[in-house]
């Protein structure tokens, strides 16, 4: 066997691999595609993703709500937060983490230990604290106790990810535009900004994400049916019948993920250099 044709064959099996791969793991999703438009009697009659009989029915009575609240009206109620969420979460992440990656100050160390160890805190034990805290500053049943942790780099994980990413730019392109009298704010502004674009875009991107499917943060911090954000309102519309119409909160379900889709792959690009750099980077 001639060593072009040996590779060849090995192409062919890794893209195979990669194909029954890719099946395997998106299947679920068109699955759920096809289900919406099926009836619930149809849904557990059969794993196949075409339905024998389409119908909208799912959709329509999605649509209706609940006391006149509509699922857009949840999915307004969710980007309500998330989008300023995701802000203030690019802008304090960014800010820290070229304060840890460039300055010296005192207690440095120490305070990158304490950012570091924070990431090994399970939210479950933050809860009872936190709610205690916004509860006394009057914040409860509103959405600022999921938006201004974040303001104060309470998203670790993206400081980090930044810091990483930071070691790898080199220090001279800062002196240089020290030298033409750029000051700190313009050296990060129209410097390291530029530069951090891509693991920029996926810190922002992993926010919109983990905040449009948060759970149980609303459902901590919001009381009132009328500012629960959409991942609440799939469950609440769950509970709301005797027998669940599964098409129906597929396709709920569906339309929910939508914006989070369309997200994701107009920033790919973007988001796998910000991957690939901050695995090799640091």
């Amino acid at each position: 066997m001639t060593r072009e044709k040996r590779d060849r064959i090995n192409t062919f099996l890794r893209y195979l691999i990669l194909i029954l791969v890719g099946t395997v793991m998106v299947y679920p999703l068109i699955w759920m595609v096809g289900a919406s438009f099926k009836t619930n009697a149809e849904i557990f009659s059969s794993i196949g993703f075409i339905p024998k009989s389409p119908t909208v029915e799912g959709y329509v009575r999605g649509f209706k709500g609940y006391e006149g609240m509509t699922l857009l009206f949840f999915m307004w109620n969710t980007y309500r937060f998330v989008l300023p969420k995701v802000a203030v979460t690019v802008f304090s992440a960014v800010f820290t983490a070229y304060g840890f990656a460039r300055f010296q100050f005192i207690g440095k160390k120490f305070s990158f230990a304490v950012l570091l160890s924070t990431l090994f805190l399970p939210q479950v034990v933050l809860n009872v604290p936190q709610y205690i805290l916004f509860n006394q500053i009057g914040w409860l049943d509103s959405y600022l106790p999921l938006i201004i942790p974040s303001l104060f780099a309470g998203d670790t994980y993206f400081v980090y990810m930044l810091i990483q990413f930071l070691r790898g730019i080199p220090k001279e392109l800062e002196e240089a535009a020290k030298i033409d009298g750029c000051n700190v704010i313009q050296t990060l502004w129209y410097v390291i900004v530029p530069m951090l674009k891509p693991s920029i875009v996926s810190c922002a991107l992993f926010q919109f994400m983990w905040a449009s499917n948060d759970f149980m943060g609303p459902l901590i911090y919001v009381n009132t049916v009328a500012k629960y954000p959409v991942s609440i309102f799939l469950r609440m519309s769950m509970d709301a019948d005797v027998g669940f119409e599964w098409n129906r909160v597929l396709a709920m379900s569906l339309i929910a993920i939508i914006p989070s889709l369309a997200v994701f792959f107009i920033a790919q690009n973007s988001f796998v250099d910000g991957i690939a750099a901050g695995g090799v980077k640091g």
